[in-house]
């Protein structure tokens, strides 16, 4: 049996691992993986940089608009892997069993 202080200072460091490491904390306690959010900065990032890029072209400032336009399509690439990365499954780390 734990003393108090002992199961307080598991539970967080339970917590500090389900922070840090979700991934192993899950396969360690057997659940399923803990879904990665998606970033809100790209999100918000790739809509500023394209609103700026169709002001841009509204404008007339074709190079500008155009540079724009790529940088925002770095920034949903970003995101569109990053999103994907998060619903692939990570390596099994446990040999299977024969």
């Amino acid at each position: 049996m734990l003393s108090k202080e002992d199961s307080r200072r598991l539970a967080q460091l339970e917590r500090q691992l389900r922070r840090e490491d979700p991934d192993f904390y899950s396969r360690m306690t057997g659940g399923e993986p803990v879904p990665k959010q998606t970033p809100v900065s790209l999100i918000l990032a790739a809509t500023v940089i394209w609103a700026a890029a169709l002001i841009l072209a509204v404008v007339g400032w074709w190079v500008a608009a155009i540079v724009s336009g790529v940088w925002a399509l770095v920034v949903m690439a970003a995101l569109g892997h990053h999103c994907r990365a998060a619903r692939r499954p990570g390596p099994d780390l446990l040999p299977p069993a024969w």
